[in-house]
């Protein structure tokens, strides 16, 4: 039978769908459709972050059913986990959540095989212990994530993510280093650890997120480590200190910040404020070299004045990021902000998102001038059209104009000039 993957959201859902994919091939002897096929079996890993992304469920699994009216449908993860009855609506031969993949692979073969369709939607449970199977390998990708930590303590009042994900459990450092071993042997010479939390990777097993980095570092073969989205309160001055040890660690920060209002991030329950987000900030930069910090960006939260919308604006532009994601507030049932006044109207919070992104933009032109004439290693991903493209270890995307294959190499370039979103360059001479 052939099987067809859609994944929304986020990087574990990705990690997640490539879980469920080995295990379908391997055990269950399904094979991916190629390009052009009809598969017998469409599965759909769904997101639930935003209204945004229930909406793209809802439209992605009903337009897979009209395209492919005859092949069995499967819609998993965030959305179904943290909404069965809406999940239910959407007529899905398969509904299951996120709390075990392995068990969302016998439902998959047992209906198959001539067992009954319907909603196996299991509640997250205290104590709960990491499920995910490990990934060998990554489709079209030079670049491996690795999820170590699942689940969420923190409820910040406008996100749904802790009643869809549970409470955090982590993976143990023995099965990361044998993962790591694994993808490097098949190639991969760069490793994203991905998290729902990730920097509260160890909070349930006695250990933090520079074991994990520090596992992963002792891997022959693995010459980069990246760290997904983290929390800034959960960074310690001790933490930067082991990351900056590991000569393999990229220094490339994404710091959520949602809010650079003071006020605004009390009512989002976020732990930290922006004098410490700051401070955070410049004991990066002290430590690395040409440090990038990313970060993502929430307008238009209950609540929010226009006095307290110029404090986020202006405290962005103070921050020099390289990259931000602005995203508007949309209100998840279930939430405390739900409860909250002062609502804001959709064409405010359009009108402010502008701004915010329009700011964010003129900080990642500033930060990619920065890099220009700096000679940064290279990890060369695609080719097209006569240039190959990839990422220096801050994570800045840089193309290059050549005919030699260079794909999951390497090399030096020296940075030439900003174009856009990246920055052209040239191989260096040695």
């Amino acid at each position: 039978m052939k099987m067809r993957f859609v994944t929304l959201g986020c990087k574990v859902n990705q990690y997640e769908t490539e879980a469920l994919k080995e295990l379908l091939e391997n055990e269950g002897g399904l094979t991916v459709a190629e390009e052009g096929e009809t598969p017998d079996i469409f599965l759909l890993n769904s997101c639930t972050v935003t209204a945004e992304s229930d909406r793209k469920t809802r439209q992605t699994l009903r337009h897979y059913k009209r395209k492919y009216p005859d092949c069995i449908t499967v819609l998993f993860g965030c959305m179904a986990q943290n909404q069965p009855d809406a999940a239910a609506k959407l007529s899905a031969d398969i509904v299951f959540g996120n709390t075990d993949h392995k068990k969302l692979y016998h439902s998959i073969m047992e209906y198959i095989n001539g067992g009954a369709s319907g909603i196996t939607v299991e509640p997250h449970i205290t104590k709960e212990t990491y499920q995910t199977p490990s990934v060998s390998s990554f489709s079209e990708r030079t670049r491996a994530y690795m999820k170590i930590e699942d689940g969420c303590n923190r409820f910040c009042s406008y996100c749904a993510i802790p009643y869809a994900r549970g409470r955090v459990r982590s993976r143990d450092t023995e099965s990361i280093k044998n993962e790591a071993k694994q993808l490097s042997d098949n190639g991969y010479k760069e490793v994203v650890l991905v998290g729902i939390n990730l920097s509260a990777f160890g909070q349930d097993t006695d250990s933090d997120i520079c074991d994990a980095v520090e596992a992963v570092g002792k891997i022959e073969g693995i010459e980069r480590i990246r760290l997904g989205s983290l929390e800034p309160d959960h960074i310690s001055d001790e933490m930067l200190n082991r990351l900056y040890k590991v000569k393999q660690f990229c220094p490339q920060f994404h710091l959520s910040l949602q809010s650079g209002c003071d006020e605004t991030l009390k009512r989002m329950n976020r732990h930290y404020d922006t004098e410490f987000y700051a401070d955070l900030v410049r004991r990066i930069k002290m430590r690395f070299e040409d440090a990038s910090v990313t970060t993502d960006i929430m307008v238009g939260f209950a609540g929010e004045t226009d006095e307290e919308f110029q404090k986020s604006l202006e405290f962005v532009k103070s921050q020099g990021f390289a990259k931000c994601h602005v995203f508007t507030y949309s209100k998840r049932e279930g939430t405390a902000a739900v409860k909250l006044g002062g609502h804001i109207p959709n064409s405010v919070k359009q009108r402010r998102a502008a701004l915010m992104l329009n700011a964010a933009e003129e900080a990642q032109k500033s930060f990619l001038r920065g890099m220009v004439n700096k000679t940064e290693k290279v990890l060369f991903e695609t080719e097209k059209d006569g240039y190959i493209e990839g990422y220096t270890e801050n994570y800045t995307r840089v193309r290059v104009k050549t005919d030699i294959p260079l794909s999951n190499e390497i090399c030096e370039v020296y940075l030439e000039r900003v174009c856009g979103d990246y920055i052209e360059g040239k191989i260096a001479e040695k």
